[in-house]
């Protein structure tokens, strides 16, 4: 059976596996944590989760890959749309989310979430890259009420992960949240929420927190 490897803290591992429920496709959790332990760089080369066990010596990752071989290996139930023109932009929602908004504010989450602190350069430059990304994204976005259209794709399995935690790394820094103007997002955010492999990705999220509490 296929395995997805990696922990449930990580967004682009929540990323994948809300597709592997919106596709019903049967898989299993190995818990894994980033390493370059020559083990772990067997199976994933740059020592990075999440990836996939697919068996027979064979695993795949970077999460976008992943999300493409699930479209490719279980058709069935698609998260991309049939239109050549709305497959492009759904995958450019996702990578703009991912590398102006998401890898943005990844600048700041030693200080925001570990206890770390960043520099005032970092602070200021992460600020004007987000402007700039969240600007982006309002032209990008439809909100119809998906983020890319009217029907749950693959931009939502990363918007669902990626926003809320761009969101909660700038309060944490700046006192506001970057999409505090930004009302769809908010209206966005409570509706991808409630849907049921988000609910169940969020909810095994928090329990592995409380459990590496104990």
């Amino acid at each position: 059976m296929l395995k997805l490897c990696g922990f449930a803290l990580s967004n682009y591992y929540n990323k994948v596996k809300i597709a592997l429920l919106e596709k019903d496709v049967p898989f299993e959790e190995e818990h894994c944590r980033v390493s370059q332990d020559p083990a772990m760089l067997a199976r994933s080369p740059m020592g990075k989760v999440p990836f996939f066990d697919l068996g027979g010596g064979r695993t795949l990752s970077e999460s976008q890959a992943m999300l493409d071989y699930l479209e490719d290996a279980y058709p069935g139930k698609p998260l991309y749309p049939a239109d050549v023109g709305e497959r492009a932009r759904c995958r450019e929602l996702i990578a703009h989310m991912e590398l102006h908004l998401e890898l943005a504010a990844r600048r700041l989450y030693a200080e925001a979430f570990f206890g770390a602190k960043v520099s005032d350069e970092t602070r200021q430059q992460v600020e004007k890259d987000l402007v700039r990304g969240v600007r982006a994204l309002r032209q990008l976005a439809r909100f119809s009420p998906w983020i890319a259209g009217g029907e749950f794709t693959a931009a939502d399995c990363a918007a669902a992960v990626h926003l809320p935690l761009v969101g909660l790394a700038t309060k944490t820094i700046y006192g506001k949240d970057v999409f505090s103007d930004f009302e769809q997002v908010k209206t966005y955010q409570k509706t991808v929420f409630e849907r049921p492999s988000v609910k169940k990705a969020n909810d095994d999220r928090r329990a592995y927190i409380q459990a590496q509490k104990k």
